[in-house]
């Protein structure tokens, strides 16, 4: 159930404890949630996107939900967030994190969201000068990570994240 005055966001870029933590600390974020999403599967889990993810049968990548106030951050801003998270020019990988569960995509929810995404993905390949590989596809159904996902970094007291930035 969405708070009043929020808009909800879907980031992968790679393992999602990092891209969680990032997101979860910034003004205007209410919540930022790891999950599975992309792919066919019904109720994935790490061990069929992760560790059974060579049969490449589920399709869903490693994501992040992000509920924000876009009267105190902007989509646009998240944006901005999300290229600086990752290796957007790299394909099914970042950093030791190979797979397409490990790919660059936003997962759009409006069809505003659609046009900004892709404005500002061309923006991004003209300043870099190359190709960036980001999937910009529509939201569909997200999974909710096992609980051990969540919070991972605060939970096991690392200040700071690593996994994939």
């Amino acid at each position: 159930m969405a708070l009043t005055g929020t808009e909800l966001a879907t980031f992968a870029a790679g393992c999602f404890w990092g891209v969680e933590a990032k997101f979860a600390a910034l003004p205007g974020v209410h919540r930022a949630v790891s999950g599975y999403t992309g792919g066919a599967y019904p109720d994935p889990t790490c061990e069929t996107v992760c560790h059974q993810a060579k049969d490449d049968l589920n399709g869903h990548a490693e994501a992040v939900a992000v509920t924000f106030d876009p009267s105190v951050i902007s989509y646009e801003q998240l944006l901005g967030v999300f290229w600086k998270l990752h290796d957007p020019t790299q394909l099914n990988r970042q950093g030791p994190d190979v797979g397409a569960q490990y790919r660059s995509a936003i997962f759009t929810h409006t069809s505003e969201q659609a046009a900004i995404a892709s404005a500002s993905k061309l923006a991004l390949e003209q300043q870099l000068g190359k190709p960036v590989v980001t999937q910009i596809i529509a939201a569909g159904v997200f999974y909710e990570a096992e609980d051990y996902h969540q919070q991972y970094y605060a939970k096991k007291g690392i200040l700071v994240p690593s996994c994939g930035l």
